[in-house]
């Protein structure tokens, strides 16, 4: 059922796993991983499942992360991230068995906001869903539960100008040490134990991030031109107990038309990542969205 698939994004050869069905021409999903993430963990884990369901789904590595080509690694630049998606729909539509006229995209996490930002920007994309969706501009700036001191984001601006020269210099994503983690506070242990622990961790997903990241993030906003996806259809996905699940109510505040945001009781951020009690609930919306708009 799974493949090995390479195929171009602005120069760059991006890494994926394909997920095709038998059959006649299907309806087909690209999904994007969380920020920081490879598509070995939550996205290959979605595309599966809805693979499962009767889609051809894509998981593939963004730019300058995982097995794709990129220098120097561990950029987050987020309009090589919407470019990623653009060209994984480009990927799809060129195969046998794909119906081109029946795509759509599937963002998680920080993917979820480049999903939302892709599909206001190109009119291939005929359905977009996302799973505990963040903008990682708001991320960045107002931080996870949205009550971030403004200073923060400018210290970070400060540093990343200062960083700037021949060598690269990168920041971490995760505390050193579970005691540290657990100091954060919830949310910043579960990204610890999911990302540095058995759990899920990976060697190919990113632990830091360039400093050269930071003024690409500060200057994008997923949000900017949801208006733009209308007619189209919407469905944001999110946990209860999630303490990101402010933007994707801010998305749907901000979407138009065939839109719905879909709560999963009880889940956290990141259990909507691997936990099968979240994740399978997750999955039933999304094959029935899907379904119902693209066909099977």
């Amino acid at each position: 059922m799974r493949s090995d698939v390479v195929f171009p994004s602005a120069g760059l050869k991006l890494a994926g796993h394909l997920y095709r069905p038998d059959g006649v021409p299907r309806a087909a999903i690209v999904v994007g991983h969380p920020g920081g993430g490879v598509k070995e963990q939550a996205a290959g884990l979605y595309a599966r499942r809805l693979a499962e369901r009767g889609f051809v789904t894509l998981a593939f590595d963004a730019a300058y992360q995982g097995e794709s080509e990129g220098e120097p690694r561990g950029l987050e630049d987020p309009g090589q991230r919407v470019e990623d998606l653009k060209a994984a729909v480009s990927c799809l539509g060129s195969l046998d068995g794909v119906d081109p006229e029946r795509i759509g995209v599937l963002g998680i996490c920080a993917s979820g906001g480049y999903a939302l930002a892709a599909t206001a920007t190109d009119p291939r994309i005929r359905a977009v869903a996302t799973v505990s969706a963040v903008d990682i501009w708001r991320q960045f700036r107002l931080g996870a539960d949205g009550g971030q001191d403004p200073a923060v984001v400018r210290s970070m601006l400060t540093a990343a100008a200062e960083a700037r020269g021949a060598e690269v210099q990168r920041f971490p994503l995760f505390p050193a040490t579970e005691e540290e983690a657990r100091a954060g506070g919830p949310h910043v242990h579960e990204g610890w134990e999911y990302y540095c622990t058995p759990r899920a961790q990976h060697p190919r997903s990113a632990k830091s991030l360039t400093w050269s990241s930071v003024d690409r993030i500060a200057g994008f906003d997923a949000f900017s031109s949801l208006d733009l996806i209308a007619p189209r259809p919407v469905l944001l996905i999110a946990g209860r107990a999630a303490v990101t699940s402010w933007m994707s109510v801010e998305a749907y505040q901000k979407a138009y038309g065939d839109k719905e945001l879909a709560w999963v009781e009880g889940a956290s951020h990141v259990d909507l990542y691997d936990r099968d009690e979240y994740v399978t609930p997750a999955v039933e919306k999304l094959g029935g969205f899907f379904g119902a708009r693209l066909g099977v």
